[in-house]
């Protein structure tokens, strides 16, 4: 199953469970209130339901909504869903996504546990981030060579190295992953592996690095 705090390498080509991945069940009051969710990334769920069911559709309004799952919310390049088997009548610490797995491509899960993360949100934590939030504002008009840039051609080359060891379905998962949340959008359906790495800031490129650099 989908692990929650680390991106994996695929160790068997045709397990869905080891893929690379950033999905996770997630508790956010500020976000979703009292319920839990699983954000599911979209461009793996994509990929699965596309290898598995391939009947060229959805995957979230043909398949998850069908089967009794509700949209919460959603963003650029992912999904956060609740429902029957996957957040709904289900013991909290043995989770799994079996239910959405079969429901998406047609086929039993591996019934693998996952654990919740909780994001804390509080308005005083809210106001304290605001406040280094202005202050960080300071001081990158004081500094402004510290500001985002573009990525480096150092940077570039050795992600292209990179993407030729992890292989194209790690690379599309990790970078998706990354951008989240960057303004950076995903990699469009068609785009080129080195269009999308020059699209990146220095410092989405040093995280997609990392994340493509480890085990």
């Amino acid at each position: 199953m989908q692990g929650t705090a680390s991106v994996e390498r695929a160790e068997t080509a045709g397990n869905p469970w080891n893929a690379a991945v950033m999905s996770g069940f997630t508790r956010d009051t500020k976000r979703y209130g009292d319920k839990l969710v699983y954000e599911a990334l979209g461009s793996k769920w994509r990929r699965y339901h596309d290898a598995h069911c391939r009947c060229g559709l959805n995957w979230v309004t043909e398949h998850a909504e069908p089967a009794g799952f509700t949209v919460v919310r959603s963003g650029t390049g992912w999904v956060a869903l609740t429902g029957p088997g996957l957040t709904e009548d289900v013991d909290e610490s043995a989770l799994t996504t079996d239910a959405l797995w079969e429901a998406v491509t047609g086929k039993p899960g591996a019934g693998r546990a996952e654990a919740v993360r909780v994001v804390e949100r509080s308005d005083a934590v809210a106001g304290d981030r605001a406040a280094t939030g202005a202050g960080g504002a300071q001081r990158c008009e004081r500094h402004p060579e510290a500001e985002p840039g573009p990525v480096t051609d150092k940077q570039l080359k050795y992600l292209s190295t990179l993407v030729g060891k992890v292989g194209r379905e790690r690379f599309d998962t990790a970078f998706d992953a990354v951008v989240q949340g960057t303004g950076v959008a995903p990699r469009g359906d068609g785009e080129r592996t080195g269009q999308a790495l020059r699209r990146l800031t220095r410092a989405t490129a040093r995280k997609l690095i990392t994340v493509l650099a480890g085990p």
